[in-house]
Order: C-alpha cells, then sequence, then structure tokens
C-alpha cells in the first residue's frame, strides 16, 4: 500500500471521525454529568467498535450483510432502534430537567466507567456512519494481494487513532468548559440537542438502501 493510500485513507478517516454524529453527541452529554474518566471510557468503547467493524470487514462478514436483504434488514433496524431510544430518553430527560425547580440542583445521572465503555462501544457499533463506512467504502482501500489482511488491520489501527485523538481534545475542550456545561441551562439544550441528533441518525439508518 502506498503513502498516497494511506494519506487517502487517514483524510477521509478524519472527516468521518470530526463530522457531527452520534459519537460526538455522545461525548457532549458524558462530560458534564459522568466527568472526564467516563468520557475516556466512551472513547474506548469507539476504539473497540472499530476493530470489531473492521474484523468483519476482513473476514468478507459485512458483505455478506449487504447481500443478505433479511441480515441487512435486521442489522439496520437494530441499530435503528437503539439511537432512537437513546434519542427519546435524551429528550425525555430534557423535559423532567426542565420541570426542576430553577434553584435546584441539576439533574444528573452519572455513569460507571463500565457503562460509559458499554454506551461508546454500542454507539459507535451501531453508528450509522461508520457502519456504512466499512461495509461500502473500507473495502476499496485494500489491496488485492496476500498483504490484504494485514493492510486492512494497519487502516483500522490509523482510523482507531486518529478517533481517540480527535475525542481526546474534545473532551479536553468541554473539560475546560466544566462549569459553563453543568448549568442546568446547557444541560436541557444538550440533552435536547442530543436527543434530536440521536433520532436523526436513527431515522436516516432506518431508510438507508444500500446502493445497487
Amino acid at each position: 500500500m502506498s503513502y498516497s493510500d494511506l494519506l487517502a485513507f487517514a483524510v477521509a478517516a478524519f472527516v468521518l471521525v470530526a463530522s457531527p454524529g452520534p459519537n460526538g453527541a455522545l461525548i457532549a452529554k458524558t462530560v458534564p454529568v459522568s466527568g472526564v474518566g467516563a468520557a475516556f471510557a466512551n472513547v474506548a468503547g469507539f476504539f473497540t467498535a472499530f476493530w470489531i467493524h473492521g474484523t468483519l470487514s476482513v473476514f468478507g462478514l459485512s458483505v455478506l450483510v449487504m447481500q443478505s436483504a433479511t441480515a441487512f434488514a435486521i442489522v439496520k433496524y437494530v441499530g435503528a432502534a437503539y439511537l432512537c431510544w437513546v434519542g427519546a430518553r435524551c429528550l425525555y430527560e430534557a423535559v423532567v430537567q426542565k420541570k426542576v425547580r430553577a434553584d435546584a440542583a441539576p439533574y444528573h445521572r452519572p455513569r460507571t466507567l463500565g457503562r460509559a465503555y458499554w454506551e461508546g462501544l454500542v454507539t459507535n457499533g451501531l453508528n450509522p456512519k461508520v457502519s456504512m463506512f466499512y461495509l461500502a467504502v473500507f473495502p476499496h482501500f485494500l489491496p488485492a494481494n496476500n498483504d490484504a489482511v494485514l493492510s486492512a488491520y494497519a487502516l483500522v489501527g490509523i482510523h482507531s487513532l486518529i478517533n481517540v485523538a480527535w475525542f481526546s481534545l474534545v473532551i479536553l475542550l468541554f473539560a475546560r468548559l466544566a462549569s459553563f456545561t453543568r448549568s442546568g441551562g446547557f444541560q436541557r439544550y444538550l440533552k435536547g440537542a442530543t436527543g434530536l441528533v440521536f433520532l436523526g441518525f436513527g431515522y436516516k439508518l432506518a431508510r438507508y438502501r444500500p446502493a445497487v
């Protein structure tokens, strides 16, 4: 694999990672509520999910899913249902928090590191942007030779490290703004916006049709 190919993949991966989506919404929600440690546990879940996506692609399971209408529908609707459930829960929490008196403590439900890791794993595992990237785009970067498996995992490593670096910066930014992001008004806005993001991506995933 040439350096130009690696650079092209790195650019595509960065655009995917940095663009708005469920992963960023989860981090934005986790930092002010559960802290930096839980947010990095989210990122650890993202990291693991990339390797699961990559492994499925390497062993051809992603191609099988794309070619089987039933398998694709199951994966698609399970992912859409999860994203919509998270979105609805965030909107509900935003409404509940809005009903709390102005002088009351903000409505917080801190996450354990294990739960935060699981949320990151499932969110990135069912993230429609990432799923479609590994189903439709990732295979085009793989060379047709005996080094395909090694090259594939090298690309997954690049993608996952870009993700870790980007969201580490995002976490540190939110941590610096902790006093602002922990305010009740911002929490309501953030949970409402997060809910809409997850519902939007869930709807988009449910309506997705692979190119024939």
